[in-house]
């Protein structure tokens, strides 16, 4: 089980089962949402999100075609997920989000193409330049 809560602790999250992949995002909006850095995201099944309290929510279409939803808290501003409408079945939940000491951390580096010059990307991360075939998927 893992456990989130945003910094003013209005929203609060119990997940059950493990992630899915554990991803750092490079695209331009991440980007925007992280300050200037990656995004660093678990994705978890959606059955085994519990969300308590109040999102806010920004949708848009992403460079993958992909209406992708962001919410955050209200109240402070934590991001705390994203879900992407291709992959309903999925919740991306920020691993800023999760309590400390989740144990977590990524295995892959997407959109790396969109990443500004200045960025250092972990070579023992797999990568991706654009968006990576879904969980379980095989590559093309």
């Amino acid at each position: 089980m893992y456990y989130g809560q945003c910094a003013c602790g209005a929203v609060t999250a119990e997940i059950s089962g493990e992630p899915v992949a554990v991803r750092q995002c490079w695209c331009r909006e991440c980007q925007q949402v992280a300050a200037g850095g990656p995004t660093n995201n678990a994705m978890f099944l959606t059955d085994g999100v519990r969300l308590s309290g109040e999102l806010a929510t920004h949708s848009y279409v992403a460079a993958s075609g992909n209406t992708l939803t962001q919410s955050f808290c209200p109240a402070c501003g934590t991001p705390v997920m994203a879900q992407s409408s291709a992959r309903p079945q999925f919740r991306t939940i920020r691993l800023g989000f999760l309590e400390r000491g989740h144990g977590l951390s990524p295995s892959m580096a997407i959109w790396t193409a969109e990443a500004p010059p200045w960025a250092r990307i972990d070579t023992a991360l797999e990568r991706h330049e654009g968006q990576p075939p879904a969980p379980g998927a095989q590559p093309a």
